[in-house]
């Protein structure tokens, strides 16, 4: 079985590689103002889940700087996601509060792309 997932994974990543898209180019100040918007967002992952993948070449197709965290190798990112987020499920957006209450731990991955779609790049 570990053999099956290493192969399966390598496919993810190849296809990844393949399918990665030019990111948006914006004016600048614009692509400013999204950065803002993002700098308080970190997406824990595991490279090869394919469910990551999609997020992650959302994130690139839109030009969205989101600081990409390894909750699969990394046991502090890991411990986390599951003592702050609540469970060990990926791919999980967590949002930073400014203000100091409660961040926003948001999961599944077509849930995380509406998010970033209606609060980032439309918004």
């Amino acid at each position: 079985m570990k053999l099956i997932r290493w192969v399966l994974g390598k496919f993810i990543l190849a296809y990844e590689k393949i399918a990665s898209p030019k990111g948006i180019v914006r004016e600048p100040t614009v692509q400013a103002m999204i950065d803002q918007k993002t700098q308080n967002f970190e997406l824990y992952q595991f490279k090869a889940c394919p469910f990551c993948v999609k997020v992650r070449l959302v994130l690139k197709k839109q030009s969205l700087n989101v600081n990409i965290l390894d909750a699969k190798n990394n046991q502090t990112h890991r411990e986390t996601l599951k003592q702050k987020g609540g469970r060990i499920k990926v791919p999980c957006l967590r949002i930073k509060s400014d203000c100091g209450s409660k961040d926003e731990w948001l999961y599944e991955s077509d849930n995380i792309i509406r998010y970033l779609e209606q609060k980032v790049v439309n918004a």
